[in-house]
């Protein structure tokens, strides 16, 4: 009975300890991590936008992280075909994807998509995000919101907005203005930002919603005329252009964003890991100001955060979307 009292202490003292040890691997859960070269998986071509922060971000992480991070671009279905694959991916953090806005609006336009954003993918960080700018051809008579609402709603169904394609965030930026204003245009998609552009600037369509980083070079050489930034506040870029609000829209506020996620299932260590170098990444003076040149706001912070501004904007452009009708097989 002797020997078992003495027993009994002792193995309890060894499993509080055994449990000690494995709470503080649990805790480094990250140790180790990577064990081999990452794969960041972009939904759009080469020389984007997107793929050029990628790239920039992907650069600095593997320096960070000692092994090499390689984008991987897979374009085609709006980014869905980048999204399955990273979905079906082992939840490791080896397979990281670039998630856009188009990973929250996909989920209403598309009716067959392949995945769910909210329960497939585990946002790590945003990137930044690019405020959406309403231009409008030079040629066009509007000079600010109020004047080109007016004349739209003169002349209904004639004014027409550009778009990069159907279900992107410029076409869903011109059914808003549709909706909160009262007014009744026409839409006309594109097959890429640069071809709709380039029509409203020869005055072929009179308007569109061009994100901040795609227009600015355009506007600061007259060739596009600004009437307000869909954001919150006016951009340092562009400070005489009135905010959507200050111009008499409230709560009008469309941006292109991206951030990096994981497969759902990814290690909450991992997560943290990556998170912390990616804040740490987007904190220095060159990546800040390499953002601000492409028009682009870094953004950073928590996974949390992300996460409930990816569902924000899954629930935001859903009822826009619904109320237009917009669907792509």
């Amino acid at each position: 009975m002797r020997m078992i009292g003495k027993t009994v202490p002792r193995l309890l003292a060894a499993l509080i300890l055994a449990s000690l040890a494995f709470a503080g691997v649990a805790a480094d859960g990250a140790a180790g991590y990577p064990s081999r070269p990452i794969t960041v998986v972009v939904g759009y071509p080469p020389g984007g936008a997107t793929d050029i922060i990628a790239r920039m971000v992907s650069t600095k992480l593997s320096q960070a992280l000692g092994q090499p991070v390689i984008v991987e671009n897979k374009p085609g279905a709006g980014s869905n075909i980048a999204t399955e694959q990273v979905v079906r991916a082992q939840p490791d953090g080896h397979t990281l994807l670039v998630e856009t806005i188009a990973n929250a609006t996909n989920m209403t336009v598309y009716k067959n998509v392949k995945y769910d954003s909210t329960r497939d993918l585990a946002p790590i960080v945003q990137f930044m995000s690019s405020p959406s700018v309403l231009v409008v051809s030079p040629s066009l008579k509007a000079k600010d919101l109020k004047s080109l609402i007016a004349l739209a709603k003169a002349e209904p169904g004639k004014l027409t907005y550009a778009s990069s394609g159907v279900g992107g965030s410029p076409h869903l930026a011109g059914e808003l203005l549709e909706l909160r204003a009262g007014i009744d245009m026409i839409h006309v998609p594109y097959k890429g930002a640069t071809p709709a552009m380039v029509d409203v600037i020869s005055g072929h369509v009179s308007m569109g919603f061009m994100t901040s980083l795609g227009a600015l070079e355009q506007i600061q050489a007259g060739k596009l005329r600004p009437i307000a930034v869909a954001y919150a506040k006016r951009l340092p870029e562009l400070p005489e252009v009135p905010t959507m609000a200050e111009a008499g829209l409230d709560h009008f506020e469309v941006s292109s964003w991206n951030g990096l996620a994981a497969p759902a299932g990814t290690p909450e260590a991992i997560i943290r890991k990556l998170n912390q170098e990616v804040n740490k990444i987007l904190a220095l003076p060159d990546v800040r100001e390499q953002l601000r040149t492409l028009g682009a706001q870094p953004v950073g912070g928590t996974p949390q955060a992300f996460s409930n501004y990816v569902d924000s904007e899954i629930r935001k452009w859903r009822e826009v979307i619904t109320s237009a009708g917009i669907s792509v097989d």
